[in-house]
C-alpha cells in the first residue's frame, strides 16, 4: 500500500513481475536457471581466461572485466527479484533502495566504458597491428580498466546523490522490479527538474560520447577491413568484431531508451520492465554465448577446462 501522510518515506515497495500464484512461481524458476546460467557461463570465462597463459593479452583481459560486469549486474537486481516472486512482502529499505541504485547504475555506466575500450583495441589491434603491442601495452590496459570502473562509480555517484536528494514524502510504489532512476524521481514530492536535467545531460554526454568513439572506431575499423585483398582475411577481420558489435548495439540500444529521456514522459511500465530485463538480465547470459563461444581460442581453453 503507497504511503498518503506527509511523514517521510523510509521503505519502498518494488514491482513484482506477476500477482498471480502460479505465474510466479513458473517466473521463479526459470529466472533462477538464467541466472545460474548467467554465473556458470561468465565464471568459466573468467576462469578460462584466469589458467589459459596464452589469453593473458589485453583483448581477453577486457572480456574478463565484461564477464565480471556480467555476474555483478544481475546479482544487483535479481535476488531480491526472485526474492519478492516468492514472498508477499516486496518492499525495500530507503537505504537499501539508494545501494541497489548507486551499485546498478555504477555497473552500468562502467559496461558502457568498457565496451567502449573494447572498440578502441579492435581499432588497435585491426588498423595498427604491426603497432598493437606497442600502443596496448598491459600498463595502458590496467589504466584504461581502472579509468572505466572508476568513472563508473564516480557517475553512479553523482545520479545517486542527485535522485535522493529529493524529498519522498507520499508516494513509495516504484513502478519497476528494481530500484532504478527513472521510477525513483518520478516519486518524489519536490521538484525532478534538476535530477532529470542531470540524468539528461551527464548521460547524454558520456553515452553520446562512448557511442560516437564507438561508431568512429568502427568506421576506421570497416575502411581497413574492405582494403584487405583476401577474402580470408577479410572474413577473420569481421570475425574479431562482428560480437562486440552485436553487444553494443543490443546494449547502447536499451540503456538508452531507458535512461536518456526525463521521467516524467508518458510511456509504457511494462515496455519499460521488458528493456529492463533485456539489458539487466538477458544481455548478461547471452555475452559468452555471443562474444567467447565464437571464439577459437576461448572454446579451446573451455575444453581443456573441462577436461573435454
Amino acid at each position: 500500500m503507497d504511503l498518503y501522510n506527509l511523514t517521510t518515506v523510509t521503505q519502498f515497495l518494488l514491482l513484482r513481475l506477476s500477482d498471480l500464484p502460479e505465474v510466479r512461481y513458473s517466473l521463479f524458476v526459470a529466472f533462477v536457471i538464467i541466472y545460474q546460467i548467467t554465473l556458470v557461463g561468465n565464471g568459466a570465462i573468467l576462469l578460462a581466461i584466469g589458467i589459459e597463459q596464452k589469453l593473458h593479452t589485453p583483448m581477453y583481459f577486457l572480456l574478463a572485466n565484461l564477464s565480471l560486469l556480467d555476474i555483478f549486474c544481475p546479482s544487483t537486481t535479481v535476488p531480491k527479484m526472485l526474492q519478492n516472486l516468492l514472498t508477499e512482502d516486496h518492499s525495500i529499505s530507503f537505504v537499501g533502495c539508494a545501494l541497489q541504485l548507486y551499485i546498478l547504475v555504477a555497473l552500468l555506466g562502467t559496461e558502457v566504458f568498457l565496451l567502449t575500450v573494447m572498440a578502441y583495441d579492435r581499432y588497435v589491434a585491426i588498423c595498427f597491428p604491426l603497432r598493437y603491442t606497442l600502443i596496448m601495452t598491459h600498463v595502458r590496459c590496467v589504466q584504461l580498466l581502472i579509468g572505466t570502473w572508476a568513472a563508473g562509480f564516480l557517475n553512479s555517484l553523482l545520479h545517486t546523490m542527485t535522485t535522493f536528494s529529493l524529498s519522498f514524502c507520499k508516494f513509495n510504489r516504484v513502478n519497476q522490479y528494481y530500484c532504478d532512476i527513472p521510477p525513483v524521481v518520478s516519486l518524489s514530492c519536490s521538484s525532478t527538474y534538476m535530477a532529470e536535467m542531470v540524468l539528461l545531460v551527464v548521460g547524454g554526454i558520456f553515452g553520446t560520447g562512448a557511442f560516437l568513439t564507438t561508431l568512429i572506431s568502427y568506421t576506421y575499423i570497416i575502411f581497413t577491413i574492405l582494403k584487405i585483398q583476401s577474402v580470408e582475411g577479410k572474413r577473420k577481420a569481421f570475425s574479431t568484431c562482428a560480437s562486440h558489435l552485436i553487444v553494443v548495439c543490443l546494449f547502447y540500444g536499451t540503456v538508452i531508451f531507458n535512461y536518456i529521456r526525463p521521467s516524467s514522459n508518458q510511456h509504457s511500465p511494462a515496455r519499460d520492465r521488458l528493456i529492463s530485463m533485456l539489458y539487466g538480465v538477458m544481455t548478461p547470459v547471452l555475452n559468452p554465448i555471443i562474444y567467447s563461444l565464437r571464439n577459437t581460442e576461448v572454446k579451446g581453453a573451455l575444453r581443456r577446462l573441462l577436461c573435454f
